[in-house]
């Protein structure tokens, strides 16, 4: 083999290692921020607690803001994913996104503000 082809290929596996070292890095760092403590983590933990759950869509735009409302604390809300769960989301009777399902049964539909959460829950904020 010549020596250009040796030190191609000896680029080409520095470059790879690099580039894969670099993304499991970066899948380090996202999985510290996500298990990172919240501003919410105790009225998160209290809703779930209390079995609250929200139901909604990864497309969702209302969904993306109620989960940035709890910020990293959203980690502990009891969730499911509406669009992979079909059958329970018909079942529970979900017809708009997101809702929360309350212990007692009753249904919040659409976004809610922590206020809200915690005046219908009893959890404090």
């Amino acid at each position: 083999m010549k020596k250009s082809a040796k030190i191609i290929i000896s680029l080409g596996a520095v470059v790879i290692i690099a580039v894969l070292g670099l993304a499991f890095w970066q899948i380090k760092q996202d999985k510290k921020q996500t298990e990172a403590p919240g501003q919410y983590d105790a009225f998160a933990q209290c809703l779930a607690d209390k079995n609250v759950t929200m139901y909604g869509a990864a497309w969702c735009t209302y969904c993306q803001n109620q989960k940035k409302l709890f910020g990293n604390s959203f980690r502990l809300i009891p969730y499911v994913e509406c669009p992979e769960n079909t059958q329970l989301c018909i079942d529970k009777e979900i017809n708009g996104y997101p809702t929360w399902i309350l212990s007692d049964g009753k249904k919040l539909e659409g976004e809610q503000t922590l206020e809200k959460l915690s005046q219908e829950t009893a959890c404090q904020i």
